[in-house]
């Protein structure tokens, strides 16, 4: 898997080069340049603000571990995968370790079984909330294009992809049996207390993942601001164009960032969706008379845009990690 997405981040490192070398490199950054430093700082502060609703439809759905504390493991989250070298799973695995903390005089300590929990059901309620976002970027498309010959292809990979959340649902409200008959398995070349401590964890993760779906009021709550979140993203959109001097519509917004969505979904083997970010904003674009190059240039400051958030909330998160490695020190024995 390892290799996989290696040699899928170099063919999309490729496919930029090309369509660099296709448009103009000189274009392009005419067209990124024009956006200027208030503009740029206006497309970040709408990501910023996005990214805010989806920390608070995080607490709606996993409440007691806090506000700020969920936003700093989205952020962690989303610069992991945008930022370095990994593939979306990656990026989950390091927001799990960022929502851990120690208990503190202040607030109770969130161990690896709840942190598991809290990701698996945030990311669980944002795909079914972006599945949403790309049936009405769909509509919109076909509202203004009913002649595009993209919407059978993301139609039937939304499909899948409902039918791969459904599994994935039924295997979180059944992960108790399905690991503990693996640990079973692995039970003669595993020590008797290593087995016993796997099977305490997986009990513990699974009462955590039952205690969230046990309040479905709240994961609907949670899924209708995913997808108002996901709308707001068609909103940075309009206005990366708009500020890029495209004249276009929210509806063509909606359109492009709906289905782009729906590609991006499907990519995510994809470190940072190299490549294929480009490649959907180009082909969306031109849908709609766009010139390629503007559509090349909204991708380059959507990157920029996640360099600008994610990388100081890595930075923060390491920080934090080598203040947890620190050894406490111990207080001297006064002969």
């Amino acid at each position: 898997m390892k290799t996989v997405s290696i040699l899928l981040a170099l063919l999309g490192l490729l496919l930029i080069t090309a369509f660099t070398g296709w448009l103009g490199a000189g274009a392009v950054l005419k067209a990124v340049l024009s956006v200027g430093a208030g503009g740029f700082a206006a497309l970040v502060a709408v990501q910023l603000a996005t990214d805010v609703v989806l920390a608070c439809a995080w607490t709606v759905a996993c409440p007691g571990i806090g506000l700020f504390r969920l936003l700093g493991a989205r952020l962690v989250r989303e610069g992991a995968t945008t930022c370095l070298p990994f593939s979306q799973l990656g990026g989950i695995l390091i927001a799990i370790r960022a929502t851990c903390f120690p208990a503190t005089r202040r607030r109770v300590a969130v161990g690896w079984p709840e942190a598991s929990a809290a990701n698996v059901v945030d990311v669980t309620v944002e795909v079914s909330g972006q599945i949403l976002f790309v049936l009405l970027g769909l509509l919109f498309l076909l509202d203004r294009r009913p002649d595009s010959s993209l919407a059978g292809p993301v139609t039937l990979g939304m499909a899948l992809m409902a039918a791969a959340m459904a599994a994935f649902v039924w295997t979180q409200r059944s992960a108790s049996g399905l690991f503990r008959r693996g640990v079973a398995g692995l039970g003669r070349h595993v020590a008797g207390q290593w087995q016993g401590a796997l099977q305490d964890g997986i009990d513990s993760l699974q009462d955590r993942l039952d205690r969230f779906y046990a309040r479905p009021g709240r994961l609907a709550a949670a899924c209708l601001l995913h997808l108002c979140a996901w709308t707001a993203g068609a909103g940075w959109v309009w206005l990366g164009y708009r500020l890029l001097g495209a004249p276009i519509g929210y509806g063509e917004a909606m359109a492009i960032e709906g289905v782009a969505s729906g590609v991006l979904s499907v990519s995510f083997l994809v470190p940072a969706a190299l490549g294929v970010q480009e490649a959907a904003y180009v082909a969306l674009g031109s849908l709609f008379g766009l010139d390629p190059h503007l559509s090349f240039g909204l991708s380059l400051l959507r990157r920029g845009r996640d360099l600008v958030l994610g990388v100081p909330s890595l930075l923060v998160w390491q920080a934090a990690e080598l203040r947890r490695l620190r050894p406490v020190p111990q207080p001297e024995l006064v002969p």
